[in-house]
């Protein structure tokens, strides 16, 4: 993977009068396992830059043009040549409106180190909401910074697995105390905005009345006028940064009193990475510098001069902070570059998911029609089971129903309701971040959004089941070929209730995988095989499962079936419904009408093939039901004579219905072995279990009847 960095115009990436942000991507870069793929680009004035892959960038001044852009012109030429998978950017969002229009097919991360409120391409919600939609990740110095960011944002829009705070680095030093001097120090411009005016008219006074002390300055401001005068205080002017280092390494106390919200704050980061005893002032990200030190309430010259003096008269207190400074300080370069290889790491997606080796408390978004607006008339469907599945497994389960939230958002702005629902769920995802999705028949989730979802969080597995049927002579192929195909591209596991071995349509982007329609012990609670029943065969037609009633249907072979089957079955009573003027029924009125009849037929629409059925099914076996099926079916392959009925054509079925209705021991036992198989084997558990597994791929000894090797 190829990466570039670009460095803000004009920051030196030479240890030259080297910038923080300099200082930051060359200390991190040494220590990253990436190192040999990046290349920064800059522009320095001077020859001597840092030892990387460097490329000077040359603009050229004009009226007409500003240099940034010319900047990030120049850069781009470079880039389309280089071609890299990853640009970083630092401290300049503006960049990133130049760079996209420019070089679409990138990954853009971008780096603030300073207040992202006072940079132009970050300072209005539009701009930031542009750069949460156009950059893979951004990453803050400091939760300060972040929060900044955030400010006024709705933060439910927001990703917030975008937004990283990754702190600056510093070198953790070995430090002899005895070698400490009574030296105070001050490191930075020194100018009012760092609080120089403070910090001079305080160490002043303490250089008056404690003559064993000094003070040494460290830097420059041409623009800001600030002197003082004594014989112990030094001021050394700008100094190199290894230079700045020897100094902190004999400091005992140093100062960073800045008036301004600084972002982080390299300076007192690293005091602390060298055991000084520090003192900063409560602005900005500088208390995330330090983990152990004197912050001050009151930024005055009084209160600077009473934590000066109190170091120096309590020199136990002062050891105390100087030595938990260095003991607590982890801001490392080793450990900074880790993180920042953490999510290049994530964007080649060569990490292991944390879950790779558990399967335990998982983050699961269940996305399928929960019929919420249908009082509960069909609260009895796959759906429901497999969520209760799920949940008995012990992973936190959010139901997302998306044909009620269509039917909610259609409004004359968005007339299908998909934008609503689209929205809602970058929304939920944003605020639950799940771990898996999973997905049944949510047909207007957008797919896009989907692969979105899965660019911005690493590990998240996505999976889909599929219970309609994909036979070619059965009812709406086309537009099921249509709907199983939609999200390949995106899925890690398609479950089908038919078999993939007799579905050539399917798609080789994603691993295919049957599951049977599971049954659920708090819904299949009949168990007819116990009691006698007035009426032989159970059948129903749905007649449109949102619909709820009688339809006219242009034709349904299986209306044709029954009437023949009836014709050839005199003596046999058959419990119908959803033909012949009957309606159909759902919910409590279905279990009641199952709940008296000995037999039930599994009969779907359009010719048999491998494996398919709807749920009736589960329906079916799983109350204690005899059932019958197509033996075209081929559930022979899971279940014998002696569990389920298996039929070859309309006569034989016949023979054998009119046999087990003049056969009670037969009829029970059949229904019981069914049943008992049934819920062992297809319960919704394991069904659930299997979809986490196989979408996860994680290795697992347990066999599933239905998966056979």
């Amino acid at each position: 993977m190829k990466i570039s960095i670009l460095l803000p115009l004009k920051e030196n990436f030479s240890p030259v009068y080297a910038g923080a942000v300099s200082l930051f991507i060359n200390d991190t870069l040494e220590y990253s396992k990436f190192k040999k793929n990046v290349t920064v680009f800059g522009q320095t004035e001077f020859k001597e830059t840092f030892n990387k892959k460097y490329f000077n960038i040359n603009t050229n001044k004009s009226l007409f043009q500003s240099q940034n852009k010319d900047y990030v012109k120049q850069f781009i030429k470079k880039e389309k040549q280089l071609n890299s998978q990853v640009i970083e950017l630092h401290n300049r969002p503006i960049y990133v409106k130049y760079l996209v229009k420019e070089l679409k097919n990138r990954n853009y991360i971008l780096y603030f180190h300073n207040d992202p409120l006072t940079m132009s391409g970050s300072k209005s919600i539009s701009d930031r909401s542009y750069l949460l939609n156009n950059c893979y990740r951004i990453i803050f110095n400091s939760n300060w910074s972040k929060k900044r960011f955030l400010q006024n944002m709705k933060i439910d829009a927001v990703n917030s697995e975008k937004l990283i705070v990754i702190n600056q680095s510093a070198s953790k030093n070995k430090i002899n105390f005895r070698n400490k001097k009574n030296i105070i120090t001050f490191v930075g411009k020194l100018n009012r905005s760092k609080g120089y005016d403070l910090f001079g008219n305080a160490v002043i006074k303490i250089l008056k009345k404690y003559k064993n002390w000094m003070a040494y300055v460290v830097g420059d401001e041409p623009r800001d006028k600030l002197f003082f005068k004594h014989e112990r205080l030094k001021n050394l002017g700008f100094k190199e940064h290894k230079e700045v280092i020897k100094i902190y390494k004999k400091t005992n106390i140093a100062v960073v009193c800045s008036r301004w919200d600084e972002p982080f704050g390299r300076t007192s980061l690293e005091a602390a990475a060298n055991g000084c005893a520090v003192i900063i002032s409560n602005r900005g990200g500088l208390p995330e510098t330090i983990t152990n030190g004197r912050i001050l309430k009151n930024l005055t010259v009084k209160d600077i001069y009473k934590n000066i003096e109190d170091l120096i008269l309590n020199p136990k207190i002062r050891k105390k902070y100087q030595k938990l400074s260095l003991k607590n300080f982890y801001l490392s370069h080793q450990y900074v570059s880790r993180l920042i290889d953490n999510i290049r790491f994530n964007f080649l997606k060569i990490n292991k998911p944390y879950i790779s080796n558990s399967k335990s408390n998982l983050r699961i978004l269940h996305i399928t029609n929960f019929n919420e607006k249908h009082n509960g008339r069909l609260f009895f469907n796959t759906g429901r089971r497999l969520n209760n599945g799920f949940i008995r497994l012990g992973h936190s389960v959010l139901e997302f129903s998306d044909r009620d939230i269509v039917s909610r958002g259609r409004s004359i702005k968005d007339f299908s309701g998909s934008t609503t629902l689209n929205d809602k769920l970058l929304k939920t995802c944003n605020h639950f971040k799940p771990d898996m999705i999973v997905l049944g028949h949510a047909d207007m989730i957008s797919k896009d959004i989907l692969h979105d979802l899965k660019r911005n969080y690493s590990d998240l597995k996505i999976a889909q089941w599929f219970l309609d049927p994909l036979n070619k002579n059965g009812p709406d192929f086309l537009k099921n070929k249509n709907r199983i195909l939609d999200k390949s591209d995106v899925l890690d596991a398609n479950f089908l209730t038919t078999s993939p071995e007799a579905v050539s349509l399917l798609s080789g982007k994603v691993n295919n995988y049957f599951i049977p329609n599971p049954s659920d012990s708090s819904m299949e609670t009949l168990d007819n095989y116990k009691k006698d029943c007035s009426n032989d065969v159970f059948f129903a037609l749905s007649h449109g499962v949102h619909r709820g009633q009688l339809k006219n249907r242009s034709s349904d072979d299986r209306e044709n079936f029954i009437k023949d089957l009836v014709s050839k079955c005199k003596n046999i009573k058959f419990d119908l419904f959803g033909m012949n003027n009957i309606q159909p029924i759902w919910a409590d009125q279905y279990f009641k009408n199952i709940s008296n009849s000995k037999m039930g037929l599994n009969l779907s629409r359009g010719t048999p093939i491998k494996y398919y059925s709807s749920d009736r099914i589960t329906q079916i076996v799983g109350n204690g039901l005899v059932t019958l099926i197509d033996e075209k079916t081929c559930y022979n392959d899971f279940f014998d004579n002696s569990e389920m009925v298996f039929y070859k054509n309309i006569s034989d079925l016949s023979e054998k219905i009119e046999k087990i209705s003049e056969d009670e021991k037969l009829r029970k036992s059949i229904g019981r072995k069914g049943k008992t198989k049934y819920m062992k084997y297809f319960n919704s558990n394991l069904v659930a279990d299997f979809i986490i597994k196989k979408t996860l791929n994680l290795k697992d000894k347990k066999k599933y009847l239905w998966n056979k090797p």
